[in-house]
């Protein structure tokens, strides 16, 4: 039996002529949260298509638990989805919409795995409850019980909390991450946000322009991106050259310091328990995160950052 769920194998998709899937190989273990991340247009909704069988690729292969999907319909690959717009039947009450996968597989058990799902995803007692009746959180918990309730292999998740606000998003991040712990269920999440993708995943796939720019787990990604690409689109840094290389340093990682690199305040941003300083010396700008009580706009200061702080990403 095959160590991977899913296995891209050179998988390539064009679109009117243009390349939006460029011959990517990956591979996602069994039981594994895993992330593709990246911009809008990047490719990563396409190559979760691919997997479910929605679009087919133009070249390469697609396997799942070991088996090619070559020919294989929607139906029959052992996978589920959950979108943003939670695609619930607005006829069906709660209950029937999770246990519609049921009754298609004329399982006798409907209402015991109902219920047991509804508890899992923290929905106890809503079995009667009409969709249009429910918060968006509780409407996307629905989804989820949906997809999972059969039991498939793997979940496929295409920024399913895209549509909620803030403090819904960050709640139900946690409740994914309990629940894919607790189900031991492989799921690929789709999201452009990088604090979703850091906070939830075992590892993530960077995309940019129909190709991966790197795969690692979320501190490799942070602290040791692979290209430019990367260490610009994953959190915030502070790039510049020296001696013909491209080196980095996280806002983190500067400090206020009594002598230093000199630099002018251009601006600060509030953010709760730190202050985001932006700098300028000359053109290049410095970005840093300092504790309140800071310099103020136009003050004229001095930054330092220690040499085991400093990135040199790959050229």
């Amino acid at each position: 039996m095959s160590d991977y769920d899913v296995e891209l194998l050179s998988v390539s998709k064009s679109f009117g002529g243009r390349r939006v899937v460029d011959n990517i190989t990956l591979r996602v273990q069994r039981g594994e949260f895993f992330s593709l991340l990246g911009p809008s247009g990047c490719g990563k909704t396409t190559l979760l298509r691919i997997i479910a069988g929605f679009d087919s690729p133009d070249s390469g292969s697609v396997i799942l638990a070991g088996k090619s999907m070559a020919g294989v319909p929607v139906a029959e690959r052992d996978l589920n989805l959950v979108f943003q717009n939670y695609a619930l039947f607005p006829h069906m009450n709660v209950g029937e919409n999770v246990g519609f996968g049921l009754r298609m597989a004329r399982r006798t058990d409907i209402g015991s795995l109902v219920r047991e799902v509804l508890d899992r995803v923290r929905l106890r007692g809503y079995e009667r409850r009409e969709p249009l009746t429910l918060s968006g959180g509780e409407q996307q918990r629905v989804a989820l019980a949906r997809a999972i309730v059969t039991g498939p292999r793997v979940l496929l998740l295409d920024e399913p909390l895209a549509a909620l606000d803030l403090k819904l998003r960050k709640g139900l991040r946690e409740e994914l991450r309990r629940l894919q712990r607790e189900l031991g269920m492989t799921f690929i999440y789709v999201t452009h946000d990088q604090e979703e993708a850091l906070s939830m995943s075992d590892r993530v796939a960077v995309m940019n322009g129909g190709v991966i720019e790197q795969v690692g787990t979320p501190q490799e990604i942070y602290e040791q991106p692979a290209t430019r690409f990367v260490a610009e689109f994953v959190g915030t840094a502070n790039l510049y050259e020296e001696e013909g290389q491209t080196l980095m340093v996280r806002p983190e990682n500067v400090r206020l310091a009594p002598s230093g690199l000199p630099v002018t305040v251009e601006e600060l941003l509030y953010h709760g328990p730190v202050t985001r300083i932006i700098t300028a010396a000359g053109e290049r700008r410095i970005v840093l995160d300092h504790p309140n009580g800071c310099p103020r706009i136009g003050d004229r200061v001095h930054l330092e950052w220690q040499p085991e702080d400093v990135r040199v990403l790959p050229q």
